[in-house]
């Protein structure tokens, strides 16, 4: 049974660490226990009584502390599973303690935490050798997973900055296009053609940063006005407008070439989010749905 213990917590170590690893440095963002608790907390907060509301507005930080205390939490009962079957014959304690008290998880799960967070009570120390080597071990995966939390925290903010850098670019052009009293797709052509390049450019990368770290999709912005779920729609009717066969090659091309980063951005939605739709229009309806402003 020692065995099993052991093997157990060698696993769960394994699942936080193979977990953060995805999460921070494979291409795709494929960390499973992350993407499954955010989308957990995503659903509750959906759901909840006024989950469009505060909650929903907070469904993203909710989903990073989420993430993070599950990877804690698995790394804490991990280290506890393999001191188990060490206690109590492999630590030292104090005077006061009856180690014959102190063997069970509730004694290996407190080991695991204070390892896992460095305080160093004392009261129960490790005195084999192998045990004495993993304490330090314990604590140096503890201070990687808050450099890590922190990294991942840094990077998603970078992203949702960049997001909505794009969304409000896009406002600030729909609003133009409001005050002038004229359509954008009537402007000069290679006015028209550098601004759908840029569009075509930050949108590129803000699915690029939603397939790295797709907790970003769950971060709304308190200026839901201004939220890119409900300007995608204006995007893609540009693209209409500006991509008919009387305009200029070159603006046609770059007409195209957005209504392609708009159609892989809906893809990407359905493909590593799960939005409902059969194509594009569809989908960026059920993003705007979900992101739209608050009280719609």
């Amino acid at each position: 049974m020692d065995v099993v213990w052991t093997l157990l917590g060698v696993a769960l170590i394994a699942i936080a660490l193979r977990d953060i690893f995805d999460v921070l440095f494979h291409p795709l963002g494929r960390g499973m226990v992350a993407r499954w608790v955010a989308r957990a907390v995503g659903w509750v907060a959906r759901h909840l009584p006024g989950g469009r509301d505060t909650i929903g507005l907070l469904a993203g930080p909710l989903s990073y502390v989420a993430v993070v205390a599950t990877w804690a939490a698995l790394l804490a009962l991990g280290w506890a599973f393999v001191f188990l079957p060490q206690l109590p014959q492999d630590f030292h304690f104090d005077p006061g303690l009856d180690p014959a008290q102190h063997a069970g998880f509730v004694d290996a799960l407190y080991v695991s935490l204070v390892n896992l967070t460095s305080l160093g009570y004392g009261d129960i120390s490790p005195e084999a050798p192998l045990m004495r080597l993993l304490g330090p071990v314990e604590t140096m995966f503890g201070l990687g997973l808050l450099t890590a939390s922190i990294s991942w925290l840094i990077s998603i903010y970078n992203a949702i900055s960049r997001r909505d850098s794009l969304a409000h670019e896009v406002h600030l052009a729909k609003e133009a296009e409001e005050r002038l009293g004229e359509k954008l797709a009537d402007a000069d052509p290679a006015l028209l053609e550098a601004m759908m390049a840029s569009f075509a450019e930050q949108l590129i990368r803000t699915r690029r940063d939603l397939i790295h770290f797709p907790i970003t999709h769950y971060f709304r912005t308190e200026d839901e006005q201004r939220a890119l779920a409900g300007l995608l729609p204006f995007l893609a009717s540009l693209v209409e407008e500006a991509g008919g066969d009387e305009r200029p090659h070159s603006l046609r091309v770059r007409a195209e070439i957005l209504r392609m980063a708009i159609d892989d951005f809906a893809t990407t939605l359905r493909e590593r989010l799960r939005m409902p739709g059969e194509n594009t229009d569809d989908t960026l309806r059920h993003y705007q749905a979900e992101h739209g402003p608050i009280g719609d």
